[in-house]
């Protein structure tokens, strides 16, 4: 066993040493006179462990075992010349310009925080904007107003309204009886929201709705009280949208700024 080393012996080696032997102190292995610095191994543990392996002296000999791997095959490819190859030579520049485009994301979200106050403004504002009502509602969409006219004249007969909804446009929902689920207007166009909005329980609109995806007819089913997430529950993806936001008016910012012909 080594015996410690006194406070002033170790300094006078420290004052001798020279870089390649403090390089060589710092390697974790030399690879035909490589070295594989041991930061480079610690980054790799750092990363499993955040996926949740446990840091353990066997995990490190495994990436230690694989690093030496990898620059075998990294001397040989380049001893190849693989590495003055075209596409290995793109490939690397994408790779490197990936890894600096995730650290300014990883940087900026870390300087520019979501505050409290943001999340819950961002939180009212959704609660505004969904309402206090969800709506169980069926369409049938067809391509021209009179088809749309034809059969609220065919549902004025009697006829089905789910029957009639098989030969929907909107395939989804034409299998399902033209059945839309419980949902809200606001994720709907506004002239389908519009009408949707004003019929009562059971009614159907009288002329057909127009909008961008061809004419529709429309019927309520049911109305009940919208149950709203709480602010913890829907905090983190708040955050997350909130961030993304942030981060695209900086790259709109850069943009703006930048000369791009």
């Amino acid at each position: 066993m080594l015996k410690p080393v006194k406070f002033a012996t170790l300094a006078l080696l420290s004052a001798l040493a020279v870089q390649p032997a403090l390089a060589e102190e710092k390697a974790a292995a030399l690879v035909n006179g490589v070295a594989i610095p041991q930061a480079r191994i610690d980054f790799q543990v750092k990363g499993v462990v955040a996926q949740g392996q446990p840091d353990s002296p066997d995990l490190r000999k495994a990436i230690k075992e694989k690093m030496i791997e990898v620059e075998l095959i990294v001397q040989e490819a380049t001893r190849l010349g693989l590495d003055k190859n075209s596409d290995v030579s793109q490939q690397i520049e994408i790779s490197r310009r990936t890894v600096l485009a995730s650290a300014f994301i990883e940087d900026f979200v870390k300087n520019h925080p979501i505050s409290e106050d943001q999340l819950k403004q961002e939180y009212d504002k959704l609660k505004a904007k969904l309402g206090d009502k969800e709506y169980n509602a069926r369409h049938i969409l067809v391509a021209s107003e009179d088809e749309a006219k034809a059969i609220i004249a065919q549902l004025g007969k009697k006829v089905k309204f789910e029957k009639l909804a098989a030969k929907s446009l909107d395939a989804g929902s034409a299998k399902q009886g033209g059945s839309l689920g419980w949902t809200i207007p606001g994720t709907f166009v506004q002239p389908f929201a519009e009408a949707l909005l004003s019929l009562k329980k059971g009614e159907y609109t009288k002329t057909p709705v127009q909008t961008q995806f061809g004419w529709h007819v429309i019927r309520l089913d049911d109305v009940r009280a919208l149950k709203v997430p709480s602010f913890d529950e829907v905090k983190p993806q708040l955050q997350q949208r909130l961030q993304q936001q942030a981060l695209k008016k900086a790259v709109d910012d850069l943009r703006t700024k930048a000369k791009i012909e």
